[in-house]
């Protein structure tokens, strides 16, 4: 019998661990279900994916600043704002295999005696739905009460409601401007799954834009449109992207409009990042609760308003598989096949590989210096001397690595190395006191690369 051919996912997990981008966590007491370690290639993902998009939303923005607030805030916060009362999904049990499932998403889920089943077609009967609380909880000091519990927090948005007059005043700012914040958040998902996809514990981006009410459908449009393209900025293809508006009857307590930039996996289309308007909600609520003056006074209308709230939201570790996934493409050459992850530069976790010809003549001493020059010019570099030039080659592609450059005689008679693109595998000669000038340009100028399918 033939052997199954694995699935992209199942390619996608083998990579990152094999590369050193994700492994299991805890692996060697067996593993922790859905909780996940990053390795040397994937911190720099992740890394570079989370200032690709602080870059975007505060740096090259004169209306956005940022925010850490603390990941443990007053347990009333999370009262106030509904998550503790209204924070939950629908929960079923199989009596027989015990599995515990989400509700609503039956036909995503998989029986844990028969994963080719749903739950519920192996034969085992589920119980009547019932809500189940995402809110992970833990203890503030010594003694363990009821005065003592709080929460992790399950979004960074609270915290940025909380210091929303702090920031106005400190900054000197007035509507509209935003804050953001990336950082962990925790939720205690029934079924997470799809590798880190869905996980309990996760890295967070959002942004809260503050403005008029009568502008809130203006900014929101504005930031749909905004979210969306910075995907494609970085390369994702946009046949594989759409954005969804979210029905009645799937809008939070808390939104009057939301759309979700979705991403076609291989198991099928998924939330990438959500657009909110939030309306006053979340201000409103928290000044009522304290009694804290969280109005906005314009001194030239004279008018005092509560603002609206327009929120993008992702989470930085589904983004970083998304641009992996994309990236991902296995192609086939005269003899062989070529495994390559066409990462756009700015986000490879390693954008230029050193390598010596040979391991003689003063290669590898030559090798060593471009590397720390391009180290010192701020490039995450790669050294390598072993193996012929071709499979340190096929190494780097296969991580994503845009520029790979080889020492050789001329470079120790003329300073002159070679650059081999990732993506079309040509090569140029380049002087070494040139060099930084030339890959920076290469960066600027990368165009993504159509697939051969």
């Amino acid at each position: 019998m033939a052997k199954k051919a694995p699935s992209l996912m199942e390619t996608i997990v083998s990579l990152c661990k094999r590369r050193g981008f994700i492994f299991q966590a805890s692996e060697i007491y067996g593993g922790m279900g859905n909780t996940y370690d990053y390795g040397p290639l994937g911190v720099e993902l992740m890394r570079r994916t989370k200032e690709a998009w602080w870059n975007s939303m505060v740096t090259e923005r004169a209306d956005v600043v940022g925010l850490d607030s603390a990941i443990i805030q007053h347990p009333k916060v999370w009262e106030t704002s509904g998550h503790v009362a209204g924070f939950s999904d629908p929960m079923v049990d199989c009596k027989k295999c015990k599995g515990r499932f989400r509700a609503d998403k039956l036909e995503d889920a998989r029986c844990l005696e028969r994963p080719s089943k749903q739950p519920g077609q192996c034969g085992g009967e589920l119980t009547e739905p019932r809500e189940f609380n995402l809110m992970f909880k833990t203890q503030v000091g010594a003694a363990e009460a009821t005065s003592s519990t709080a929460y992790l927090r399950p979004e960074t948005a609270q915290g940025i409601f909380l210091n929303f007059k702090n920031v106005m005043d400190s900054a000197r700012l007035k509507p509209p401007f935003g804050i953001a914040q990336i950082g962990k958040s925790f939720r205690n998902e029934i079924t997470p799954g799809n590798f880190v996809f869905r996980t309990r514990e996760f890295e967070q981006a959002e942004m809260e834009f503050f403005v008029h009410p009568d502008e809130d459908v203006k900014w929101y449009e504005y930031w749909k449109a905004k979210r969306f393209a910075w995907y494609t900025e970085y390369g994702v293809n946009p046949d594989k992207l759409r954005m969804r508006e979210h029905d009645q009857s799937e809008l939070a307590h808390y939104a009057k409009a939301t759309a979700d930039v979705e991403y076609e996996y291989p198991f099928g289309w998924g939330e990438l990042e959500g657009v909110a308007n939030r309306t006053d909600f979340d201000l409103k609520r928290h000044s009522e609760a304290t009694g804290e003056n969280l109005l906005y006074f314009d001194p030239q209308t004279k008018e005092k308003y509560t603002p609206y709230v327009i929120e993008p939201a992702g989470g930085m570790n589904r983004t970083a598989l998304t641009f992996m996934i994309d990236a991902y493409e296995e192609e086939q050459l005269e003899k062989d096949t070529r495994v390559v992850l066409h990462f756009h530069p700015e986000i490879a976790p390693i954008t230029a590989a050193v390598f010596p010809l040979v391991k003689k003549d003063g290669m590898p001493e030559k090798a060593q210096e471009v590397a720390a020059q391009l180290r010192k010019a701020r490039f995450t570099t790669f050294y390598d001397e072993k193996g012929a030039i071709g499979r340190r080659y096929r190494r780097q592609d296969e991580v994503g690595t845009p520029f790979c450059i080889t020492i050789d005689g001329d470079s120790l008679s003329d300073d002159v190395v070679t650059v081999r693109h990732r993506d079309s595998m040509e090569q140029d000669k380049v002087k070494i006191s040139e060099l930084v000038t030339f890959l920076i340009e290469a960066k600027s100028n990368w165009k993504r690369p159509e697939k051969k399918e």
